[in-house]
């Protein structure tokens, strides 16, 4: 039944958010079936002790987001959601009463950072490659997925003579309306230079095997892999791992030391609500 109800998100969402669904929707099936309840007839109350065992084993963000996941699934699959329920609603203050809200936010891949991993990319095609991912990465201030479907295509002219990233999709725009992202001359060059080496079209990040062979795009998980193998390569102890999320908690920050306005951070950013900007920079910025 389940794969029925995912047969119908077929092109109304980001492959991302169905792929996240299923994978929320799995750990709650295997629940109900170990204890004996009918995934898309679960009760409130039954809602509310998944949530305690939940509890006992995730973090809060993780149950937060499995919650929202079932509300979405039963609702467009046109079953009763119990998340509004009393019961539901007063388990989840008891599991942030528990727990807490914070979330590990990413860290941040700042202007300094960035210096320190170019430092130590290669002369070869995985290393051009990488300047390449680093340097789109931390301009356009994109997600990591999003990172990876820029095409050579996708470069264009502004009136003003600058170029541009065309960005045809994203999370907070799932319909393609676009947007159009400046990026600086330097990064101009060196997307014309890259092209020379690889062919000036398809996929701007490409997968580079241990022989130096290009192959089709590089896949958003193996951005955050070389993430981390450049922080390792550079020795920067920056209390965590750098993600593909870095780019645009790093590059926020660097404009909001700049004195840059919250409302030019969240246009450069593509963030709707200035808490969620707020919630990315509080931690770090302190720091």
């Amino acid at each position: 039944m389940l794969d029925d109800i995912f047969a119908k998100f077929d092109g109304a969402f980001a492959e991302s958010t169905i792929k996240a669904y299923r994978s929320d929707l799995k750990q709650f099936n295997k629940w109900c079936l170990a204890s004996g309840h009918a995934p898309l007839e679960i009760s409130a109350a039954h809602l509310a002790d998944y949530i305690g065992y939940m509890s006992e084993r995730s973090a809060s963000a993780t149950i937060r987001r499995r919650i929202a996941s079932i509300s979405s699934v039963l609702k467009l699959g046109g079953f009763p959601d119990p998340t509004g329920e009393p019961e539901v609603i007063l388990a989840m203050k008891r599991m942030h009463r528990r727990k807490g809200r914070a979330q590990r936010q990413a860290v941040p891949l700042t202007r300094n950072v960035l210096g320190s991993l170019l430092s130590v990319c290669g002369s070869d095609i995985r290393g051009m490659r990488d300047r390449v991912m680093l340097q789109v990465g931390y301009e356009s201030m994109r997600r990591r997925n999003e990172i990876c479907r820029f095409r050579f295509e996708d470069i264009e002219i502004l009136p003003n003579g600058r170029a541009g990233l065309r960005l045809n999709f994203s999370k907070a725009d799932q319909y393609g309306t676009g947007k159009l992202i400046p990026i600086s001359p330097q990064l101009h060059q060196q997307l014309k230079t890259w092209g020379e080496h690889i062919g000036p079209s398809g996929f701007l990040l490409r997968s580079v095997n241990k022989y130096g062979d290009v192959g089709d795009q590089l896949h958003p998980t193996s951005l955050s892999s070389r993430l981390q193998e450049l922080q390792r390569k550079a020795g920067l102890d920056l209390g965590g791992r750098l993600t593909g999320h870095s780019f645009r908690v790093g590059a926020a920050l660097d404009l909001l030391d700049q004195g840059e306005p919250m409302e030019r951070i969240m246009l450069r950013g593509g963030w709707s609500a200035e808490a969620t900007v707020i919630r990315y920079l509080r931690e770090w910025q302190a720091i």
